[in-house]
């Protein structure tokens, strides 16, 4: 109980904040859906475009697009399953409280998530191994990180920093990365994942363009004050073009 009068007028004061906040609420609610439905295209553009990982053009990359999907509707399942769960105890309470604490922790906690956790983990972990250079050595390439550029070697030794980096398109190559100075990341989303550029430590990506094109890559570890100018891209081209522009020599 508030006993003097400056509290008094706070509580009320406060009071007709709360009536205030759920009347302007109830104004605003019609134009919620007519507002959010005509963001939800300009929301969607962030999907496409030169760094999208959700527009893959090889075979990597669309492993990762799908280990991203898969990831979307199993959380999905899982929220509408939980808020199912809320919304019954909402509305069926004496049904909720026929329910054992024992039983919601083995039915909530044990049996609803782990069949959609066993499927997401499998899933990653067939998916993330499709990711990994085996097999026969394809063509390999390599990318050399320095604050803040990139200098790129082909497999006939050649090395070009003009921060383009040409491949044949439909053939895998691999790319050993390294970095001169400090940690970078070399990182081109429509192709495959990124991987650490490490001082002293070389590592190898593979990736693949389904089609010839340009497909743009970045530094994808924060490297200093250049980090966001540190850009680079691949041209991917036609196997008969690649070779007349390593000289015939692939």
């Amino acid at each position: 109980m508030i006993g003097t009068g400056f509290g008094r007028r706070l509580l009320v004061a406060d009071f007709g904040l709360c009536v205030l906040a759920r009347n302007i609420g109830h104004r605003l609610f019609p134009l919620f859906k007519p507002v959010a439905l005509c963001a939800t295209p300009l929301l969607l553009t962030g999907c496409t475009g030169a760094l999208s990982t959700l527009d893959p053009a090889g075979p990597r990359a669309a492993n990762l697009a799908t280990l991203w999907w898969v990831m979307l509707y199993g959380s999905a399942l899982l929220f509408a399953l939980v808020m199912a769960l809320f919304a019954m105890a909402y509305l069926r309470p004496a049904w909720v409280t026929r329910i054992t604490p024992a039983q919601w922790i083995v039915g909530g906690g044990l049996v609803l998530p782990i069949p959609i956790l066993i499927l997401l983990t499998g899933t990653a972990l067939v998916l993330g191994e499709q990711l990994l250079p085996r097999g026969d050595a394809p063509l390999r390439f390599g990318a050399h990180a320095e604050r803040w550029h990139w200098t790129f070697t082909y497999p006939d030794g050649r090395e070009m920093s003009d921060e383009v980096l040409h491949i044949p398109a439909g053939r895998p190559i691999d790319v050993a990365v390294t970095s001169q100075d400090v940690i970078h990341a070399f990182w081109v989303p429509r192709l495959g994942g990124k991987i650490d550029a490490i001082p002293g430590h070389e590592n190898l990506i593979r990736l693949e363009a389904d089609e010839p094109g340009t497909y743009w890559g970045q530094c994808a570890e924060y490297c200093g004050p250049g980090h966001d100018g540190m850009w680079f891209r691949i041209e991917a081209h036609a196997s008969d073009d690649f070779a007349g522009l390593m000289g015939g020599g692939q």
